[in-house]
C-alpha cells in the first residue's frame, strides 16, 4: 500500500526556537533599527527604563520612529514567522535589510508586546500578552488588534519584561557601542559615498540615564593622520599610537564576477582608536561595563548590509597580532546569514574561500605599502627614542645613587654598598680573593639564571670533592619573610641585611617555615650569628648578614661620603 503525507511544523516550537536563538540580548536593538531604516524613518527613539507593575520591577523598552508605519497586512507580517513582505521588493530597493521574517521574533522573548502604528489615515493598536510563557506552554499567542480612523505617524513599540527582566547589559555606553558597531545606524557605507541616511538621528537612553543622547549616523573612525614629521613633533614617542591611514577596495570576486564587494581598511594606532572608542580596556583606565580588549574587537569583519557580522582575524594573522592594528570591514551582499544574523555559516564554502583570498590580497597590498612601512618606521623611531630616554634616566638615577651610596676601603680596594643581590655577590667575591679562608664555605659552582645561587662545601672538611657533601648557598640583598627558594639542601644565605627579627618566621617557596634565631657576640673575637631553625630538623641554615659580618670580623665599615 502506498501513502503520502505532508511534513508538519510545530508552530509554537518554531517560534520559540527563533525567539531564543538570539544569544546576545542587545540584538533587539539591531532588529529595531533595521525595521526603522526599512520604514525610511529619519528620527528614531530607543528608551530603556524600569517600570513597576503590582510591586514588581520590570524592564521596559520603548521603540519609536517616524517611518512609513504599517497597515493590517504589515502587522501580520511583523508578528508572523518567515513572512517578510520585504522579500518581494528587495531587488527593487537594495537598501532594504529585512528579508527572512525572523528578526522581530526576538521581541517574543518578553512578557508583553504593544505595537501602535498607522498608515493611510488608519491607526492600529496591537497587543500580544505573555508571548514567551505561551510559547513554552506550546501555544502560539494571539495578537489583539484594534483599528480606528485617525492619523498616526510612524510606529511605536513597547516591550515589557524582555530578557527575563535582566537589564545589566542595557547601560548607555554599552548600548551606544553596540549600535555603532553592529547595527544599521552604525553602518560604514558612508565611507563609499552612496548612502541616503545622513539625515537620520537616533535618540538613545540607556537604563542608567534619565535623558536621551542624540546620535549621528555612521560608524566612527578616527581621522587620518597628517605627515610623519608632524606626528613625531606632536607626539614624540607616542607617534605610532596616533598613526591612521585609510584604504578602500571595491570590485568583484575573481571566481564569481557577478558578486560585488566593498571593503574599508584602516590602520590605526592604539591611542587613535581610543579617541573614538571609550570601551577599550587599558592599564590605568576604568572602562565602562562591557568593555573589551583590542584583540576582541579589532581586525577584519565580514559584513552584510554594511553591518559587521563575523570576525575573521584568523584569515590574516600570519606574523603574530597584526590584526590589532587594523579596523577593517568587508561587505558582500551575497553572504548568507544564520537566522539570528550571528554568522555567515550559511554561505557557500567556495564563496567564503574566494572572499578569504580577496581579503588576503588586500592585506598583502596594505602590508607591502609605503603607509605600512611608515608606521613601522615610526615604531622603530619611537622604540629608539624610548630606549635613549630610558638609558638617560637610568644613567641619571644610577649616578645619583652612586653619590649617595655608602662605601668602605679595604686593602686599597673600594667596596660599594650593594643595591641588589649581584652587588652582594660582588662584595663576597672581592673579600674572598683578599681573604681566601674568611668565609666558612667555598664555591664549587654558581648559577645566575634566577638570581644567584651557588653550590658550596664547608672549608676544611677533610674530604675530597668527589665525596664532599654539597649544599646550596643563596645570595640575597635583603632577606624577607618570604623566601623564593626551597630550604631543602640549603647550607646558608648570604644577604646584605635583614628585614626580619629574632623569632620571626621565614617561609620558603613550598610553604615550609623556619624561625630566625640570633646568637649575639659573646666575647672579643666572636661575631653575631644568625640561623634559620626547624625543631624537626637538626640542620640549621646559617645566615651571613654581610654588612654586619664584615664590620665585626674585619672592621670594614661602610659610610656615606660627605659631598
Amino acid at each position: 500500500m502506498k501513502t503520502t503525507f505532508k511534513p508538519k511544523v510545530n508552530p509554537s516550537r518554531e517560534f520559540l526556537e527563533i525567539a531564543s536563538d538570539f544569544s546576545n540580548p542587545l540584538d533587539i536593538v539591531r532588529e529595531a533599527l533595521s525595521n526603522s531604516f526599512d520604514a525610511k524613518a529619519s528620527e528614531i527613539f530607543i528608551t530603556f527604563s524600569i517600570t513597576t507593575e503590582r510591586g514588581v520591577k520590570k524592564l521596559k523598552i520603548l521603540l519609536r520612529d517616524n517611518g512609513t508605519g504599517m497597515d493590517y497586512k504589515g502587522i501580520e507580517s511583523f508578528f508572523d514567522l518567515g513572512n517578510s513582505l520585504r522579500k518581494e521588493v528587495k531587488d527593487e530597493d537594495p537598501f532594504l535589510i529585512g528579508e527572512k521574517g525572523h528578526g522581530t521574533k526576538i521581541y517574543f522573548n518578553s512578557e508583553r508586546i504593544v505595537v501602535v502604528t498607522g498608515t493611510n489615515e488608519k491607526k492600529f493598536s496591537c497587543c500580544m500578552n505573555n508571548p514567551i510563557g505561551s510559547l513554552y506552554d506550546g501555544i502560539v499567542p494571539d495578537v489583539e488588534v484594534e483599528e480606528s480612523q485617525e492619523r498616526f505617524e510612524g510606529t511605536l513599540i513597547e516591550i515589557t519584561g524582555y530578557n527575563n527582566n535582566e537589564r545589566d547589559v542595557f547601560t548607555h555606553d554599552r548600548l551606544k557601542d553596540y549600535i555603532y558597531w553592529f547595527t544599521k545606524f552604525g553602518s560604514f557605507e558612508g565611507q563609499f559615498g552612496e548612502h541616503p541616511y545622513n539625515n537620520v538621528t537616533l535618540h538613545l537612553q540607556g537604563i542608567d540615564r534619565s535623558t536621551h543622547e542624540i546620535l549621528r549616523f555612521g560608524h566612527k573612525f578616527p581621522n587620518e593622520s597628517e605627515s610623519l614629521d608632524k606626528l613625531l613633533n606632536d607626539h614624540l614617542t607616542d607617534a605610532p599610537d596616533y598613526f591612521v591611514k585609510k584604504f578602500v577596495f571595491e570590485g568583484n570576486l575573481r571566481r564569481y564576477p557577478d558578486i560585488k564587494y566593498q571593503a574599508i581598511w584602516y590602520i590605526e594606532g592604539n591611542k587613535a582608536k581610543r579617541i573614538v572608542n571609550n570601551m577599550l580596556k587599558r592599564s590605568g583606565y576604568q572602562a565602562p561595563s562591557g568593555a573589551y580588549t583590542v584583540q576582541e574587537r579589532y581586525g577584519v569583519w565580514l559584513a552584510k548590509d554594511y553591518i559587521p557580522v563575523q570576525q575573521k582575524n584568523e584569515w590574516i594573522n600570519k606574523r603574530g597580532s597584526e590584526s590589532t592594528k587594523l579596523h577593517a570591514f568587508f561587505n558582500c551582499q551575497d553572504l548568507r546569514l544564520t537566522a539570528n544574523r550571528g554568522s555567515v555559516d550559511n554561505t557557500s564554502g567556495d564563496i567564503l574561500e574566494e572572499i578569504k583570498n580577496t581579503i588576503n590580497e588586500h592585506y598583502t597590498k596594505i602590508t607591502e605599502s609605503d603607509d605600512w612601512g611608515n608606521m613601522e618606521w615610526l615604531e622603530e623611531q619611537s622604540q629608539a627614542y624610548q630606549s635613549e630616554r630610558k638609558e638617560e634616566k637610568d644613567f641619571e638615577k644610577r649616578a645619583k645613587l652612586i653619590k649617595s651610596a655608602k662605601t668602605a676601603e679595604y686593602k686599597d680596594i673600594t667596596l660599594r654598598e650593594p643595591r641588589q643581590e649581584q652587588g652582594v655577590f660582588s662584595i663576597y667575591h672581592a673579600i674572598n680573593i683578599l681573604e681566601p679562608h674568611f668565609f666558612p664555605f667555598e664555591i664549587i659552582d654558581y648559577d645566575t639564571h634566577a638570581g644567584i645561587d651557588v653550590l658550596a662545601r664547608l672549608r676544611n672538611s677533610g674530604v675530597d670533592l668527589e665525596r664532599s657533601y654539597l649544599r646550596f648557598v643563596e645570595f640575597k640583598n635583603v632577606l624577607k619573610h618570604n623566601f623564593n627558594h626551597s630550604f631543602k639542601r640549603l647550607y646558608g644565605i648570604v644577604c646584605w641585611n635583614l628585614q626580619i627579627v629574632h623569632d620571626e618566621v621565614v617561609t620558603d617557596a613550598f610553604g615550609f617555615n623556619r624561625k630566625l634565631r640570633c646568637v649575639p657576640s659573646s666575647s672579643e673575637g666572636t661575631y653575631t650569628q644568625y640561623f634559620l631553625e626547624d625543631e624537626r630538623d637538626p640542620h640549621r641554615i646559617e645566615i651571613i648578614v654581610l654588612e654586619e659580618y664584615l664590620q665585626e670580623r674585619l672592621d670594614i665599615q661602610f659610610r656615606r661620603v660627605k659631598s
